[in-house]
């Protein structure tokens, strides 16, 4: 194998291990009769934590963007690989892909960015209600292209130059929940690195370098609640309350590290779903993008609005409860 797949290869590779890792450590964990109930019960219940926290997809529009939509999507279809009360880990796939549809003649998509990811989670303590827990992912974003990344004149070749990077996050979550038979209500806090491979020359773009962060800090708060009436089978309602940001760290095109209109992203949402979906709500929001994270079309810094539905196994829980074991 020539050094050029193995560098292709090595963080699947990596990832891969750790879900055979997990999938072994579920079977050995099935031998064990004298602690198997105790640990299947938090095991599956730090599941459904971590299924609440993932992100969902999104399909609807934005509004503020230099380059007008008629339709924004963020197709996020999370595949869970492991799922299981035998083990402590879990471990989704997204093939993840982002779409801007423009307003403008035959309404074109052009350079979508393509933004698998592989992703594993193990939880740090056994309280439900105070529950802790770490994510590791590795991502690969693209956006298909193939003609010259920059223009003849050394410009950025927008919609038709090539676009690649990937990335490694590790997050640490914390969180608060609190359950009874009126509502369920969840408090989670995240925060995390994100490092892109271009920081070691590898698996990107070349002429990103000095021109995109490669190094990010990454945060979230979600507020979660739940609410229905004693007897009933699910909660009639879901309220959601989402914040995220993203801060570049290294050094990019000569801006001072407190430079938060080139830096700093933030977003915003309010989610609602009512109690005839199963995992789509109603969603509407706010953010700015220092850097867009829409590929080649980095260099972008706007304030825009966003209306549409999000969708997904983070609001498909209205039916399970999550109790102590």
């Amino acid at each position: 194998m020539n050094t050029q797949m193995v560098r292709f290869f090595h963080p699947y590779i990596l990832l891969l291990t750790v879900f055979l890792t997990a999938c072994y450590s579920a079977f050995a964990q099935s031998k064990s009769d004298s602690v198997i109930s105790a640990n299947e019960q938090t095991n599956s219940s730090f599941n459904t934590i971590y299924r609440q926290t993932v992100n969902p997809g999104f399909f609807g529009n934005e509004y503020g963007n230099p380059i007008k939509t008629s339709l924004v999507a963020d197709l996020n279809p999370n595949v869970l690989l492991l799922n299981s009360s035998k083990s402590r880990f879990f471990v989704l796939f997204s093939p993840r892909v982002k779409l801007r549809l423009l307003d403008a003649r035959k309404a074109p998509v052009r350079s979508p960015s393509y933004m698998p990811g592989l992703k594993v989670f193990s939880r740090l303590n056994n309280d439900l209600e105070q529950p802790q827990f770490l994510s590791l992912a590795y991502s690969h974003h693209s956006n298909g292209q193939d003609s010259p990344t920059l223009d003849s004149v050394g410009n950025f070749n927008r919609g038709k130059g090539k676009f690649t990077t990937n990335y490694y996050t590790l997050d640490y979550t914390y969180g608060q929940k609190s359950t009874d038979a009126f509502q369920s209500v969840s408090k989670f806090g995240s925060l995390g690195l994100e490092i892109h491979t271009g920081l070691f020359n590898l698996g990107y773009s070349k002429e990103l370098k000095d021109k995109y962060g490669f190094v990010r800090l990454n945060g979230s708060l979600m507020y979660d609640l739940l609410k229905g009436k004693t007897g009933k089978e699910k909660y009639d309602n879901h309220y959601r309350i989402n914040a995220r940001f993203t801060y570049i760290l290294d050094e990019y095109e000569n801006y001072s590290l407190l430079n938060l209109s080139k830096r700093f992203n933030v977003d915003f949402q309010y989610n609602y779903q009512p109690g005839f979906t199963d995992n789509v709500a109603l969603a509407i929001g706010a953010g700015y993008r220092g850097q867009d994270d829409y590929n080649i079309y980095f260099s972008d810094s706007y304030s825009y609005l966003s209306v549409g539905i999000v969708y997904g196994v983070a609001f498909d829980l209205r039916k399970i409860v999550v109790r102590k074991p």
